[in-house]
């Protein structure tokens, strides 16, 4: 997983550069981490399937055997996490 966090302070890292590995070219600068990787694996996976699934929390309850309330609040939580992250910038 790549790390998003400082260790030291918790501070959110940014990204320094980038590297190519067929020809060597490297990218530097101070980019922040986009917020689908400050979601958590778990917090990912919900998204990917709820992308799948074309949005469709009924799809989504029945993959995940938990009932509608319980994946709406799911994606309720995400929503205030990514929300919190805007606020953030």
């Amino acid at each position: 997983m790549l790390p998003c966090y400082c260790p030291s302070c918790r501070a959110q890292l940014h990204v320094k550069s980038l590297k190519c590995e067929n020809c060597q070219t490297e990218i530097i600068g101070n980019y922040p981490l986009p917020q689908f990787v400050l979601l958590s694996p778990d917090e990912q996976d919900f998204i990917v399937k709820f992308v799948r699934h074309s949005g469709s929390l009924k799809d989504m309850s029945n993959e995940l055997g938990l009932s509608y309330p319980t994946v709406r609040n799911l994606l309720n939580d995400i929503i205030e996490k990514l929300n919190s992250y805007e606020k953030q910038d």
